[in-house]
């Protein structure tokens, strides 16, 4: 299990160079994720002139804590849902409420963390289900062979047994 979180600390740390900045474009309407607008320009040869062309990036959000306006700080994280792909690493420029009012953004080894609990309970539960699932079997497979035995039981008792010869003393 450690050995997983170390992996992921390391993998994690190979991408902090990555680090995105953008403006929160949409935040509440979606739980724990927000749609962040990242500056791009294209060249347009025909014209001779660059025009702007950002990017959107759907961001997780743990917490909920970046707001509509906000100038966020974002990394390459692992993949939360299809499309969701990023993580908020940091606020770096708050809109409307201020920071201190707001749930605080977790930090990349709080992330880590919670990730490996949850790894561990979802093993958890797993193993007990595969118990119970063996349990369950052997059950079946006593409750099959008893049914087996009771089978053979009453197919022998059903059976006429050999009847002993019959002598002439055993007639009337």
């Amino acid at each position: 299990m450690t050995s997983e979180v170390a992996a992921a600390a390391a993998n994690a740390a190979r991408r902090t160079a990555k680090e995105m900045h953008g403006i929160a474009v949409s935040a509440g309407l979606m739980d724990k994720t927000v749609k962040v607008r990242l500056g791009g320009l294209r060249w347009e040869p025909r014209v001779q002139k660059w025009f702007k062309q950002p990017r959107f990036k759907l961001v997780h959000d743990p917490r909920n804590s970046v707001r509509q306006g906000d100038v966020v700080a974002i990394t390459p994280s692992w993949r939360v849902s299809q499309h969701v792909r990023h993580v908020v690493k940091h606020i770096i420029a708050p809109h409307g409420e201020g920071i201190d009012e707001r749930p605080p953004v977790p930090t990349l080894e709080e992330r880590i963390a919670e990730r490996a609990e949850k790894r561990a309970a979802k093993d958890e539960r797993r193993a007990a289900i595969k118990e119970e699932q063996a349990r369950l079997r052997e059950e079946e497979r006593a409750a099959r062979e008893a049914r087996k035995i009771q089978k053979i039981e009453r197919a022998n008792a059903q059976r006429p047994s050999k009847a002993q010869p019959t002598t002439s003393d055993d007639v009337d």
